[in-house]
């Protein structure tokens, strides 16, 4: 698949600074429905237990978007404007008191999810932290105030959310290291894929990292379903061995083991439903609507499917790294790339299912600029 890459000037930040004498930074700021700016801020200063990170590479995800075209995601909705961005990675630029075990310049990417509260579930939940009920997510409206994301030239972070990248991942790749994990969460919920076949029916970002997760987990054949071509070689390129598209005509296989559904469509699920195999497993990874919707569910009861749940990850961010490490390869998701100042541009075209697009990318590293 060939890449669309924007011109981008890879030189490193000096010190512009903002109107009151600080030194100043870029963010990408929606404000309400359809109003996403290019805002210039105060860079932040890391206190105890923070470091501030130069950040470089971050990637769009459907919640960006939907803030950016709704003024809302799920049932989080825009009171005050909100610094995007969930997938990001860079590379420490200082070390706020009591950090250690860090260094200026190592590049790290970000555990985007921090609990609010004492933390304690019940035992049926016991270290699903996913599931507790009130987190915070970079880049969510969730709580008031809301939690700004890294779609910025800096930001500053608790250390315990800091990842570090192994040898040889770059901060590109680091940046998908959220959405993998998501895909390998996803993957774990059914023990052991190892020679089963498997079926993902939606291969946007996450069900194309779902493919290659299931691969990398041992799966015998993955077969991949969608109704764009583009997005169909994507996966095909991300491991899988067969792929359908829908919109050809083509259906889905019968009679599979493991299938997920990450598209999220509700009119998908009664063939998705039919095409799991009798007593087998349906992992939903695609996020279904908040109201109520048709669907044809009849074959759930009378195939005895095992229809589960996947929502975003627990500590598989440590998996997605160790993964990248040793091969894991992202690179042919990322269709497209842009400058931080063509956020705009690059919400749209990862918004156009014309587009081709798959995971769109912004370079947020600072260009070098001359102060004021």
């Amino acid at each position: 698949m060939n890449t669309v890459t924007n011109p981008i000037d890879n030189t490193a930040d000096t010190a512009d600074t903002t109107a009151a004498g600080r030194p100043g930074m870029r963010a990408v700021v929606v404000h309400g429905p359809g109003d996403v700016r290019i805002d210039e801020r105060a860079r932040p200063v890391p206190g105890p237990g923070e470091v501030l990170l130069a950040m470089e590479w971050g990637g769009i995800c459907g919640s960006d978007i939907a803030y950016w075209r709704n003024g809302a995601s799920g049932t989080a909705s825009l009171k005050h404007p909100l610094v995007l961005g969930h997938e990001f990675a860079g590379r420490i630029a200082e070390l706020g008191a009591q950090v250690t075990g860090l260094s200026e310049g190592q590049p790290v990417t970000v555990h985007p999810a921090q609990t609010v509260g004492d933390g304690v579930l019940p035992e049926r939940i016991a270290g699903r932290t996913n599931l507790h009920p009130r987190v915070r997510y970079f880049g969510s409206a969730a709580f008031d105030p809301h939690t700004d994301g890294g779609f910025s030239e800096y930001r500053t972070v608790p250390a315990a959310q800091i990842r570090s990248l192994p040898d040889g991942v770059g901060t590109e790749q680091g940046a998908l290291a959220e959405p993998l994990a998501v895909a390998l969460h996803a993957v774990g919920r059914i023990p052991d894929l190892r020679g089963r076949t498997v079926l993902v029916n939606g291969c946007g970002p996450i069900g194309s990292l779902v493919v290659a997760a299931a691969r990398h987990r041992g799966a015998g054949t993955v077969i991949a379903a969608d109704l764009a071509a583009a997005s169909l070689a994507v996966a095909g390129a991300m491991g899988a061995d067969e792929t359908r598209d829908l919109s050809r005509g083509d259906v889905l296989p019968a009679d599979v083991d493991v299938v997920f559904e990450a598209s999220g469509a509700s009119a998908a699920l009664g063939p998705v439903l039919r095409a799991t195999a009798r007593g087998g497993t349906l992992v939903q990874v695609g996020n279904l609507p908040g109201v109520a919707v048709p669907a044809v569910l009849g074959d759930l009861v009378t195939r005895e499917i095992t229809w589960i749940g996947s929502y975003r990850f627990v500590e598989e961010i440590d998996d997605a790294l160790r993964a990248l490490r040793d091969g894991l390869d992202v690179s042919p998701l990322i269709t497209h790339r842009f400058p931080l100042e063509q956020a705009e541009e690059a919400l749209a075209v990862a918004a156009d299912p014309r587009s081709g697009s798959s995971k769109v990318m912004l370079r947020l590293a600072a260009e070098r600029r001359s102060a004021p």
